[in-house]
């Protein structure tokens, strides 16, 4: 493992002198992250709603209602308008939505305050739900789900897929898109109603960091007092069926390559100390595009399959774009999961069988001392670069209230890498990973061979076209010949046209 000495090394030198700085302050329906030398202002509104209420037959409602906040007209100005008078400012405003969280978000120097803070407050406090602006967010949902997602991005297909397959039935069992037939059957009154209902005073969070005065804290607290009055119910904690066995989705596409993504409920949340526990055993199998992960060096770096592997213990949307954690993307009911990123054809069996692999040696025999104490001491400089600006320790500090965490995630994920030790790391292996029930998305083409290979457990023998060590070779054998358990009857062949479309 020289390249993780190397990386820890290199996060050493540039953490060494790094802190998180200051502390946010949390109250009621507020939280503050006052930085004096910031030369900006950051704002996070959060609001608690997110996909998980979208009516039936309307899903994305939750996500297409936050871009008719922030990429449409309000009852003041145009779209076009609006973009006309945040270009000299430099400045701009957005929103994400996700499964439990929708947060409106914008961030403006505090020289161009008094110009930019109007504009944000009208899009939250006074949007204008026009017609033309839905036709032309729909028209953007609908391309995304119908090109984008379906013939585009077989990484993104694939974790859709699986997530779909994961909480079929429950709130959570939507991508936070939607689907096709309901994102068409969506109006400007259906936008209303959700934004009546959920957009309320009741049901808002105020995040504001930077280099802000008192006085914006208190007008902040004024203006966002006029929203709609409204009783939000809180929803439930979706409840998904337990995976049974290896159940495999196999998405029948013409594709050059092959994408896996595969994974499982866990119940372990971001502030116990199991969950950082397991943080250092999942940075060892496949930190997010770190190349000294596990996972990273024996398909890609010792066989030169794809362009990486990675496994989380948190959703991580965007995992294509993104090199840290996002933020705001918090859910009651988080997933364990693993993505290969594509990989030839040929090697589709031979890569998913090498990935199980290595995950049922890790959930059999645990971590070792060695690499859970170069993990562990990695992991404490490498937090350091999670949140280097004021806009995402806001954000994170959303997160700690939507979790319940007393003070800083970030700085008890440092503190608890001097204390965890390897028997709450093994311990939290065996507790919350089990090898053998396991729901795999897999995007390919010619389905059927595949289907029946894995059902057959044929042995997957993969060559090379440069020189390999004896070792290695020897190792491919076991691994070609590794067992998965598949039944016939756990896997389902879907046509890539039939996604997303009710």
């Amino acid at each position: 493992m020289k390249t993780r000495l190397l990386v820890a090394s290199l996060a050493s030198l540039l953490g060494a002198t790094t802190t998180f700085g200051e502390v946010p302050v949390s109250e009621k329906n507020i939280v503050l992250l006052p930085v004096k030398n910031d030369p900006t202002v950051s704002f996070r509104i959060w609001f608690k709603v997110g996909s998980q209420n979208d009516p039936s037959s309307k899903e994305g409602l939750a996500s297409i209602t936050a871009a008719m906040l922030t990429d449409a007209s309000t009852q003041k100005n145009s779209y076009e308008e609006i973009l006309d008078k945040l270009f000299p400012l430099a400045a701009s405003y957005n929103a994400s939505s996700s499964v439990e969280m929708t947060v409106v978000y914008g961030r403006t120097h505090k020289d161009n305050l008094r110009e930019y803070y109007p504009l944000l407050m009208d899009a939250i406090l006074a949007p204008a739900f026009r017609q033309e602006d839905l036709d032309r967010i729909k028209s953007q949902v609908l391309n995304y789900l119908e090109n984008t997602l379906r013939y585009a991005s077989d990484e993104e297909l694939g974790k859709a897929v699986l997530y779909n397959d994961l909480f079929s039935g429950t709130p959570y069992g939507h991508i936070t898109a939607g689907t096709i037939g309901a994102v068409k059957s969506i109006t400007v009154d259906d936008i209303r109603d959700f934004y009546a209902k959920h957009f309320t005073r009741e049901n808002v969070v105020i995040g504001l960091g930077g280099g802000y005065d008192a006085a914006m804290v208190e007008k902040l607290r004024t203006d966002l007092a006029k929203l709609p009055a409204g009783n939000p119910q809180a929803m439930p904690k979706s409840q998904p069926s337990p995976v049974d066995g290896m159940r495999v989705t196999i998405v029948e596409k013409e594709a050059a390559s092959t994408a896996i993504s595969m994974g499982f409920p866990i119940s372990v949340l971001r502030g116990t100390r199991e969950w950082y526990a397991l943080a250092i055993a999942n940075s060892w199998l496949g930190e997010h595009r770190n190349s000294s992960s596990h996972l990273y060096q024996v398909i890609r770096e010792e066989r030169g399959l794809n362009y990486g592997d990675y496994s989380y213990i948190e959703h991580f949307p965007n995992g294509g774009r993104l090199q840290m954690p996002p933020q705001n993307a918090a859910r009651q009911q988080q997933i364990f999961e693993v993505w290969i990123r594509p990989v030839p054809n040929e090697t589709r069996h031979f890569a998913l069988r090498a990935a199980l692999r290595e995950f049922k040696k890790l959930v059999d025999n645990g971590m070792s001392a060695s690499d859970f104490h170069l993990t562990r001491n990695f992991l404490k400089k490498y937090v350091l670069h999670y949140a280097p600006t004021t806009m995402e320790r806001l954000g994170y500090a959303l997160d700690d209230v939507f979790y319940g965490i007393n003070g800083s995630h970030l700085e008890t994920f440092r503190k608890m890498m001097s204390e965890i030790t390897l028997d709450e790391v093994n311990a939290a292996i065996k507790k919350h990973w089990r090898y053998g029930n396991m729901q795999i998305a897999i995007v390919t083409k010619d389905a059927q061979s595949l289907k029946e290979a894995l059902v057959g457990n044929t042995p997957s023998p993969i060559t090379y076209k440069t020189e390999k060590t004896k070792g290695l070779l020897e190792e491919d054998k076991r691994i070609a010949t590794f067992p998965l358990s598949i039944r016939a009857e756990d896997v389902t062949i879907v046509q890539v046209g039939d996604l997303f479309v009710r």
